[in-house]
């Protein structure tokens, strides 16, 4: 049986999203009312950058179980809010099976030469080194610039048998990388709990020994390579840190930082480091370097 979708332009759009759910909608989207145009504004930032102001207007979507329930709902929430009914365009919605339409959106992702990220549901292309990762909640599937520059750097730049520190781990997808291209040993750290747990869910899926740990239980040791995918402004501030990490000759990457970040963030490990700018990447930069001896 179809859905029932009702969609109308606000500049309240929490409010309505609150009062929409209240009311009994399956669901409720907001996207831009102008995305597709060349006045389509994202909404990214990061700490230390100017803000980016959210839209003006937001398309509303809702989602009900059928008409009764779509009319009920939208008549509720602005009785709620103290407000007339929007007019609104409707559509069907068709049920599917919407576990397998989001699979559908997610493929293999080959990463430079060798690597290829592989959700559990799709083959992986012979010959490859594969990862086998699914979309989940931590950060890190190898669609990110971010993620790719410092995927490749791995491949290009891992000495063979390296021990190496992922800060930062996320999905621990470059943790699982650097085993399966030849590091010697791997620990990753997270302040998030669930990336910690999502990391180590996904090296058992790989069949790799890499341990991943909160920041407080990790062994107070340095490191053949550090790779840390965060951002500019943590980046900064961890210099000290990150750098007692690294062993004499050791080789650190950092990612995370947009091209105009990096000189802040070189000047902030010059203590230790000569950064340098190793590939960028639709903006994106990793900064590499060596420690001194």
């Amino acid at each position: 049986m179809p859905f029932v979708a009702l969609e109308f332009d606000t500049d309240d759009a929490d409010l309505w999203s609150d009062a929409l759910i209240e009311a009994g909608a399956l669901a409720v989207d907001a996207s831009d009312p102008r995305a597709g145009t060349p006045d389509e504004t994202p909404l990214f930032g990061e700490p230390g950058l100017p803000s980016v102001a959210p839209w003006g207007e937001s398309r509303l979507t809702a989602l009900f179980a059928d008409d009764a329930a779509a009319d009920a709902g939208l008549g509720e929430a602005a009785q709620a809010l103290g407000r007339d009914a929007p007019a609104c365009r409707r559509r069907r919605v068709e049920d599917q099976d919407w576990v397998r339409a989001t699979q559908t959106q997610f493929g293999p992702i080959a990463i430079g030469e060798r690597l290829v990220i592989v959700p559990s549901w799709c083959e992986a292309p012979r010959g490859a080194t594969a990862i086998t990762l699914d979309p989940g909640l931590a950060f890190g599937t190898g669609s990110h610039p971010t993620t790719r520059l410092c995927l490749e750097w791995l491949q290009e730049r891992l000495p063979p048998g390296a021990s190496v520190l992922d800060y930062g781990c996320g999905s621990g997808v470059l943790g699982i990388a650097a085993m399966k291209l030849g590091a010697g040993e791997v620990v990753g750290t997270d302040v998030d709990p669930q990336a910690i747990r999502a990391s180590a869910d996904n090296a058992r899926a790989n069949a790799v020994a890499a341990r991943f740990v909160l920041p407080d239980r990790l062994d107070a040791r340095a490191f053949d390579v550090v790779v840390a995918n965060i951002l500019a402004n943590p980046l900064i501030l961890l210099a000290p840190a990150l750098a007692a990490r690294v062993r004499p000759a050791g080789r650190i990457a950092l990612c995370g930082i947009l091209d105009a970040q990096a000189p802040d963030v070189v000047a902030a490990y010059a203590a230790w480091f000569t950064l340098r700018a190793w590939r960028d990447l639709e903006g994106w930069v990793l900064l590499e370097g060596e420690r001194a001896r």
